[in-house]
């Protein structure tokens, strides 16, 4: 660290600014049905995730409440602040009490907008799957600390800013909702007849639309995927993951390589145009169509996928915005099938049996066109959302970077420099007094 501190400034250790408190050992033996929660890093990182209870009693003080700061230190190197409730507090995790002489909000501030990682040094990281960092080097790391008023008007300012970085947030974050209510729309339109109402008058056509079903106007029957079994090295042969037509659109980038020969006449391969659809996923997902538009004989689809063929007189951009319909949707979600806790799944039947309104090739070609145009629009509108996004996360970081530097606020020289806090500080652990502040 740069001897060139704010005025009021001083360089202090981590371990000097708080009591670290780590977890208890808990084991798979100590979990029953009933008790009090514990808190392991799963349910700091994914607060979905259900907690183990136990009836160990352990010490008091690795009681967990809410608005408490945690720190994991191990497999993800973060901070959180606790809101569930009353709760043990496990290994790999810290339980922060910040020393009465420091502004808490200060040092939550510090934590919470810093990587653990980035703050101590990589080269103190350990582990080669799992990374953790040791206590000492932690608590040995040095930082810059303002004098006790300047903290307070730091996170004064903070708060403020904070107030109006999450104004902006809530704003954006309705822009994917009202993107994703526009594109139904557009679909809801295509497929009723309603988006090209105006070109079939101006060709002086009638309305021709014919209702079918999907068996009719796909070659063959479904096909469902190989099950193959995926290995750590690089082979000759790829398998599709789920996750590269989740979005709706083919990404080539999630697949897993298997050892295991498939001919180049196989039936597996998937070929330019052909649509996958998702046989097996959650409710939310299963029945997402895309468009494959890799090269052949490249991937193979795997068995929570189906694949379907247009005939030729089904543009296939068509039938996949068709699919992508919400009625469509709706109808493939309502007839999945599954006991509770396993994943929906829609079978070839179901399928085949989905109801398809078909106008005449050329107007299938003209809604293609359509819509394809009105989303073009839409998605440029959805890169700007999401470079807006990414601006609010570095104006965020950028401005926590020139409060921990001393930029936010200015210096007062009748502060108290941060010199005398220390001061006192040590004095009182040289007494023995904890210094911490009770919850």
């Amino acid at each position: 660290m740069s001897d060139d501190l704010p005025m009021g400034w001083d360089k202090v250790l981590l371990g000097d600014l708080a009591e670290y408190l780590n977890g208890a050992a808990f084991k798979p033996t100590d979990w029953v049905n009933e008790g009090m929660p514990i808190i392991r890093i799963q349910n700091l990182t994914d607060p979905t995730k259900p907690m183990n209870l136990t009836t160990r009693i352990v010490p008091e003080n690795l009681l967990v409440k809410d608005g408490d700061i945690l720190v994991s230190w191990s497999a993800t190197l973060d901070a959180f602040i606790w809101d569930r409730g009353d709760a043990w507090l496990n290994q790999h995790i810290f339980r922060v009490l910040p020393h009465e002489k420091i502004v808490e909000k200060y040092f939550l501030f510090f934590l919470l907008k810093r990587e653990i990682a980035n703050l101590i040094g990589t080269e103190h990281l350990h582990g080669s799957t799992m990374k953790h960092i040791n206590r000492g080097p932690f608590l040995s790391h040095e930082v810059a600390l303002p004098p006790l008023n300047e903290q307070r008007r730091i996170v004064d300012k903070l708060d403020r800013i904070g107030d109006r970085q999450r104004s902006a947030r809530n704003e954006l974050n309705h822009i994917p909702k009202l993107i994703a209510r526009y594109k139904q729309s557009v679909l809801a339109a295509a497929c009723s007849g309603k988006l090209t109402e105006d070109w079939r008058i101006k060709q002086n056509l009638e309305n021709s639309w014919q209702s079918t079903t999907l068996s009719e106007v796909i070659i063959d029957k479904p096909k469902n995927g190989y099950s193959a079994k995926p290995v750590q090295y690089e082979t000759p042969f790829r398998v599709l993951t789920l996750t590269a037509t989740t979005s709706g659109k083919f990404n080539s980038e999630h697949f897993k390589y298997f050892d295991e020969y498939i001919a180049e006449d196989s039936q597996f391969w998937v070929q330019p145009n052909d649509i996958l659809i998702q046989r097996g996923n959650t409710i939310e997902y299963v029945g997402v169509p895309a468009i494959y538009d890799g090269l052949p004989n490249q991937f193979v689809f795997p068995d929570l996928m189906i694949r379907l063929r247009a005939k030729e007189n089904v543009v296939t951009k068509f039938l996949y915005l068709v699919l992508s319909c919400e009625n469509s949707r709706q109808y493939l979600r309502d007839r999945a099938t599954g006991t509770a806790g396993s994943m929906p799944k829609i079978n070839q039947p179901t399928l085949i049996s989905l109801p398809i309104q078909l106008p005449s090739l050329k107007e299938q070609k003209e809604i293609v066109r359509r819509v394809e145009k009105m989303f073009e629009k839409i998605d440029r509108m959805e890169q700007e959302y999401q470079k807006a996004a990414k601006l609010c996360d570095r104006l965020e970081q950028a401005t926590l970077a020139k409060a921990f530097r001393g930029e936010l606020v200015p210096q007062d020289p009748d502060d108290e420099p941060a010199s005398v806090l220390l001061e006192q500080v040590k004095r009182e652990k040289e007494k023995g007094k904890k210094g911490v502040k009770s919850k």
